[in-house]
């Protein structure tokens, strides 16, 4: 395939790699493993997953449930509140399909007790710390929410569901196992609190940083990393993997060069990399690594070169002068992307999945 324009470069053998390791440990401790297939958004990608004995996934979308549905995925859970504009979706999905669902408040399960007339799988969402949604563990509104699930016949309590997103924002290694220690121990206290009218609740968890960095995941009943399949540059940044566990690169073409400013231009921009940064002093910005591709994938990090700045569709890259010159217009530079989720959702459609 020839590059002509930006284009998700998948490295199957790190993909599976990381994938393995990721089983290996969950099976060590005897938890659900229910990935969140946000981060690839691919039936290809996710047919890896199937040849690893996985059979329930986790999405963040009902589209995106749709999607995997469509290829066969018959256990999913839609880990967002519910949109209730959606609600004849989520009901045409759960007749089709064994179907969880995330809420927060009586109002949005006396809306769906009114209109849900298939079998739908209900997650409490509890919030651990994060602050972005879900209930904190001593809310009056749990009681009532239960109450009202455990009288309607379609819908099914089903546990306690939280995401540690505030790991991303944790300094070091300890502080992201303490997050997830303390979330073990508040849904797990929320268990033990309706384990004896509910005796078939779970708890699940969410979050690649602390999955990625701890040997043991017991303890959780179910849990639902996603972007450890592909990993990026975020999460090397944070120790959640090696630089060589980075399963993608975009490829760019090389437009323009300005060697009085030791700058490359790539077609690459912000509506294919997102403007996800991760900052330092002196108001450094890193928006993705530069690699050169070879024959077996790509390289280590070009040294001293980065993504400086992004706007629609133009990539700025520095570079040292003696790389620099290595470079013309037309030549294809590859990127490691801050994110890699928002890189593989803006060039879904536009990917290569290179086999090795």
């Amino acid at each position: 395939m020839k590059i002509k324009v930006p284009t998700l470069i998948i490295d199957q053998q790190k993909v599976t790699r990381n994938l393995a390791n990721m089983v290996s440990k969950v099976e060590r401790s005897s938890t659900i493993f229910r990935p969140h297939f946000k981060t690839h958004q691919s039936a290809e990608i996710g047919e890896l997953f199937k040849q690893n004995g996985i059979n329930c996934i986790t999405v963040s979308s009902v589209s995106m449930a749709l999607y995997f549905a469509d290829y066969g995925w018959n256990d999913i859970t839609i880990a967002f509140p519910v949109n209730i504009p959606e609600i004849d979706d989520i009901n045409e999905l759960a007749s089709r399909v064994n179907l969880n669902i995330l809420v927060e408040s009586q109002y949005t399960v006396i809306v769906l007790s009114s209109f849900i007339t298939h079998s739908l799988g209900i997650f409490i969402k509890i919030d651990t710390g994060y602050h972005r949604t879900g209930l904190i563990p001593d809310d009056p509104e749990l009681d009532k929410i239960i109450h009202l699930l455990d009288s309607h016949k379609h819908l099914n309590f089903k546990g306690f569901l939280s995401h540690a997103g505030h790991t991303y924002s944790a300094k070091g290694k300890n502080e992201i196992l303490k997050i997830m220690e303390d979330s073990k121990d508040i849904l797990n206290k929320l268990k033990q609190n309706y384990i004896k009218l509910f005796p078939n609740i779970i708890i699940s968890y969410g979050d690649t940083p602390s999955c990625s960095m701890t040997d043991n995941l017991a303890g959780f009943d179910e849990i639902r990393p996603g972007n450890f399949v592909y990993y990026d540059v975020m999460q090397y940044h944070m120790g959640s993997c090696a630089i060589e566990d980075i399963a993608i690169a975009v490829a760019c073409p090389v437009v323009a060069a300005h060697p009085q400013r030791n700058e490359l231009v790539i077609y690459g921009g912000a509506i294919h990399l997102s403007k996800e940064f991760i900052a330092a002093d002196n108001d450094f910005r890193l928006f993705g690594y530069v690699v050169n591709f070879t024959k077996d994938g790509w390289s280590a990090p070009i040294p001293g070169a980065y993504v400086s700045s992004l706007s629609q569709e133009h990539g700025i890259i520095k570079m040292p002068e003696k790389d620099l010159k290595k470079f013309k217009p037309g030549d294809i530079i590859g990127v490691l992307p801050i994110h890699s989720c928002l890189a593989a959702n803006l060039l879904r459609s536009n990917y290569l999945l290179v086999k090795q």
